[in-house]
């Protein structure tokens, strides 16, 4: 038994698909296939039931699974080890970055990062922030931004951006004119959210709630273009962060700041507390706080951050 070998099992059953298991390590479906086989063969039981194009894993899959995860962390922790002693500025980091935020606050980041250490790869996964926190959590990932709170009894966590959300409405709604409006107000309206894997969606819906009402929803999305571009031709209303509010089209659309109750919009990045980060992603995370916290929170915030 190889480590390799329980490698590319934990990852099959960490996505229930050799071929996704196969694209995310970078080598062939047959090969994974192979090699999985070989280990089902030398323990004389099948691991996993094949499906047509899907797989689970059989009885004799989830007892390995539960071994096979504890060595193949060990060994991945005691690889980092001594590659971050061998070579401090080389590696490789595993970010997950929610679509909106990874348009509006990284890119710079990232080339700035690059040109400072041109041997350190980054490798960007865009997934809602739900999907990026439970990355982190499994190992999947080595970093994540995220809409916080987080639970910091499992992750390390620093803040880099505070603002609240505003309203997005077309250019000639009954409220495009007012100078503030109160959640409660919208209870009549339909809502174009992001979809159920982005914090905001449930952040919405709750407030909303706790308003009294519970919001019309017409539309969900992954890109905040598409909510503002469906807000612009009267689809709906939405609710959405400064930053993004910053570049809407105000000849069609009208955005209004929202009170009683204004709802906080605070990004963050977390790892894991109890898991072995590389040097390559321990330096990412102090130039990230650094650079980010200078760019976008104040300084007595930025402050705490350091």
């Amino acid at each position: 038994m190889e480590i390799r070998q329980l490698q590319y099992f934990v990852q099959a059953a960490r996505l229930n698909s050799f071929s996704r298991a196969a694209e995310s390590l970078f080598i062939t479906q047959p090969t994974i296939s192979k090699m999985i086989r070989n280990l089902e063969e030398e323990l004389g039981a099948d691991l996993f039931y094949r499906e047509g194009k899907s797989i689970r894993l059989t009885d004799a899959g989830e007892i390995l699974l539960a071994k096979a995860q504890n060595i193949v962390e060990s060994f991945v922790s005691l690889s980092s080890e001594l590659d971050g002693l061998r070579n401090l500025q080389r590696g490789h980091i595993r970010i997950g970055l929610p679509p909106m935020v990874g348009a509006s606050f990284f890119p710079a980041v990232i080339g700035e990062f690059h040109r400072r250490y041109p041997d350190v790869t980054i490798r960007l996964h865009e997934d809602g922030a739900k999907k990026v926190e439970d990355d982190v959590e499994t190992g999947l990932l080595d970093i994540g931004a995220i809409v916080l709170p987080v639970n910091t009894a499992k992750f390390h966590c620093f803040t880099f951006v505070e603002e609240k959300l505003e309203l997005l409405v077309p250019v000639g709604h009954r409220l495009a004119g007012a100078e503030f409006v109160a959640l409660k107000e919208l209870e009549a309206e339909e809502f174009v959210l992001f979809r159920e894997d982005f914090a905001l969606h449930d952040r919405i819906i709750t407030e909303c709630v706790k308003a009294g009402f519970q919001p019309k929803v017409v539309y969900e999305s992954s890109q905040w273009d598409l909510i503002s571009r469906m807000v612009a031709a009267g689809m709906g209303i939405a609710l959405l962060p400064e930053t993004i509010c910053r570049d809407m089209d105000r000849t069609r659309i009208a955005v209004i700041p929202l009170t009683d109750p204004v709802i906080p919009w605070q990004l963050g990045m977390i790892w894991r507390r109890d898991r072995y980060l590389s040097f390559a992603a321990k330096e990412w995370i102090a130039f990230a706080m650094r650079v980010l916290g200078e760019r976008y929170l104040p300084p007595e915030q930025a402050g705490k951050n350091e």
